[in-house]
């Protein structure tokens, strides 16, 4: 059976609100498209060491192979560049246990 695979969206900074419900729009179908299911998204309930008060989102697909095709996708693409410039965040994709 194949691991999962996760996206891990660390905010750096705090967004416009505008600009993150513009992105939402286009991201939200193409993640659920590629079978993406949402795990978390919030603001830290506590931070330590670096201390970032911004949000974190979990994303998780059926596979880490999934969950890059999905990142590199034009579908994906698109929404991304409405944050480019404009949002820093972190992404890391990872491959669960």
């Amino acid at each position: 059976m194949a691991k999962k695979g996760y996206w891990i969206v660390l905010h750096v900074s705090a967004a416009d609100g505008a600009v993150m419900a513009e992105y939402a729009k286009l991201a939200k179908p193409v993640i659920e498209g590629a079978g993406g299911r949402l795990i978390i998204r919030g603001n830290p309930a506590k931070t330590h060491e670096a201390g970032v008060n911004e949000p974190a989102i979990v994303v998780e697909f059926e596979s880490v192979e999934k969950a890059i095709a999905t990142y590199e996708s034009a579908g994906y693409q698109t929404a991304f560049k409405v944050i480019d410039g404009k949002v820093k965040r972190d992404v890391r994709i990872v491959e669960g246990l």
